[in-house]
């Protein structure tokens, strides 16, 4: 067990994290009615509100406050308990960004913010919207630098050793979130902060946007990353082996810093103020990223047939049946794992050039995103969630909660099918996004959104109504375990943190070399970046006045 005040920091990450999932899973379950025309919103509520707490709170606060709970359990664990600086600076980065988060909600519900989780430009929200946005990325900051100080005193405590796999992850995942907020943070302290007070007059959209997107696909790295520690390091404990290869999970890692940061563009490819040449550029080091997640898969399974090997398992397949699926850990984290396939798949469509012409401004955007990341991210953040809480909580994990969990991930798996699936087809017969219903005069294409099986909205409501049950049962889970569930008394009854040993005497040392990665990692973001965000502002338009459409 770590010690009790890096405990209650947890908790308190935890207790954030699953108060804006609640908000913002509501924020979902309404939209998907509207969109079906079944649900008139009251007088004081705007669609556009909902959708952009929706974005924020899930895509943003809850990802964000798990993933620092998340590190600050392993890194105690790994590298032992955090000192008193590390400990302070870790509360004062929790509290800063509860600061801006609250500050943002509240703009948010007063009808000040409905400019979507993206902001773009020139939709303008009240200035202290962004100021609240800036203060949640100054706190994670704080937090983040706590993390790495802690790791930079066990390095000079273990001089020329290798730094235990998670630790190693964490720093990986920290830097390459402070690489990539330097993007959000240009725009919104030199661009929109000025613009929405009044300090400016006009702001140009395209750069603005191309900072944002400097920022925006990494971050679908940083909540993915910690699901990949999940499953490097957790998922084999879990199996009973090691590691599968220690080198070849840091190298996979490193390649993230390289290869998610400068791919922006491919967001942009519909957009006419970026030439060709430099959107090709970032497509072709988007495919580059395929590397490390493949590596991913290739080590996933050859843990998996390891395990399955060690039990008994025969056959070509005879090691899948030997796998813990009673477990609801491992089966959670395992679902997420094969969602993540056809998420890649739809990822690669995305980011190329023609196809992307094809679905850039529809549902399948939306399909997408809740398959990569609804799916594979959060399903392996509830697996997570089932051994963390009780484990800083000191309670039990009892049958009826483990009865529960399994109820809870397959009511998730089915609701997320049903919704993605639908939206994806959506798309691709033209229905949009960011749009609130509209039957657009009860044209024919229109009303083909509302005819068949999957390419239906209603189908996409009920997937969401299942999504929303399903959120409701981990909810329950969550309350259970932190607060009313038994306590441990014996070991048998404690939830451990289960970190697998992990074979460290043929990774070379280079891969903890992090000036040899920031400084590659540099030198691709400037070939990628410094010519066109150059000409965007030597030769930029003449700017834009702020608009409030709501």
């Amino acid at each position: 067990m770590i010690a009790q005040p890096e405990r209650k920091i947890a908790l308190w990450h935890l207790g954030v994290a699953y108060t804006a999932f609640l908000i913002g899973t509501l924020m979902g379950v309404l939209q998907v009615f509207i969109r079906n025309d079944a649900l008139q919103l009251p007088a004081w509520l705007d669609y556009y509100q909902i959708l952009t707490a929706h974005g924020v709170l899930l895509a943003l606060i809850y990802t964000t406050f798990f993933i620092f709970a998340f590190f600050i359990t392993g890194m105690s664990k790994s590298l032992g308990s955090f000192g008193p600086k590390v400990r302070l600076f870790s509360w004062v980065g929790l509290w800063v960004t509860l600061l801006g988060t609250i500050m943002a909600t509240v703009l948010i519900i007063a009808g000040e913010a409905s400019v979507l989780y993206t902001f773009y430009a020139p939709l303008k929200a009240n200035g202290f919207y962004y100021v609240g946005l800036a203060l949640v990325i100054v706190g994670t900051w704080i937090s983040s630098f706590a993390l790495v100080g802690h790791y930079m005193v066990w390095r000079r405590n273990h001089k020329g050793q290798l730094s235990p796999l998670f630790a190693f992850m964490t720093v990986t995942t920290i830097i390459l979130w402070i690489i990539a907020c330097l993007g959000v943070v240009a725009t919104v302290l030199f661009q929109y902060i000025p613009w929405a007070f009044g300090w400016t007059d006009t702001i140009n959209v395209e750069l603005s946007r191309s900072l944002f997107w400097y920022f925006g696909h990494p971050l679908v790295y940083f909540w993915l990353l910690p699901a990949y520690i999940a499953w490097y390091t957790i998922v084999p404990k879990l199996l009973g082996v090691k590691v599968f290869s220690d080198s070849l999970a840091r190298l996979a890692f490193v390649l993230f810093i390289l290869f998610s940061i400068p791919v922006g563009f491919h967001h942009q490819l519909t957009e006419p103020g970026i030439s060709n040449f430099w959107k090709f550029l970032q497509v072709v080091l988007t495919f580059m990223v395929i590397v490390p997640s493949l590596m991913t898969a290739f080590s996933m399974f050859a843990t998996f047939e390891i395990s399955g090997r060690q039990k008994g398992g025969t056959g070509l397949f005879g090691w899948f049946k030997k796998l813990p699926w009673r477990d609801v850990r491992f089966t959670s984290i395992f679902i997420a794992m094969a969602f993540f396939i056809p998420g890649g798949a739809g990822g690669i469509i995305n980011a190329s050039f023609q196809l992307n012409e094809v679905v850039h401004n529809t549902l399948w955007i939306v399909g997408h995103f809740h398959i990569t990341v609804g799916t594979p991210v959060a399903m392996t953040f509830m697996g997570l969630t089932f051994w963390l809480i009780p484990y800083l909580t000191g309670r039990r994990f009892t049958k009826r909660m483990q009865r529960l969990g399994f109820v809870q991930i397959i009511t998730w798996s089915i609701g997320m099918l049903l919704m993605s699936t639908a939206q994806h087809v959506l798309g691709l017969m033209g229905a949009p996004r960011r749009t609130a219903y509209s039957g657009y005069n009860d044209h024919p294409s229109a009303m083909e959104w509302f005819d068949g099986i999957i390419s239906n909205h209603v189908t996409m409501a009920i997937g969401g109504t299942i999504l929303f049950l399903s959120a409701m049962i981990l909810m329950y889970i969550v309350i259970m375990t932190m607060f009313v569930s038994p306590k441990a008394e014996t070991p048998d009854q404690m939830v451990e943190f289960p970190l697998a040993e992990s074979d460290m005497s043929n990774t070379p040392k280079w891969l903890e070399n992090w000036w040899i990665w920031i400084g590659i990692a540099a030198a691709l973001i400037i070939i990628a970046y410094a010519i066109p965000l150059t000409h965007m502002i030597q030769h930029a338009p003449p700017g834009s006045k702020g608009f409030i459409t709501w």
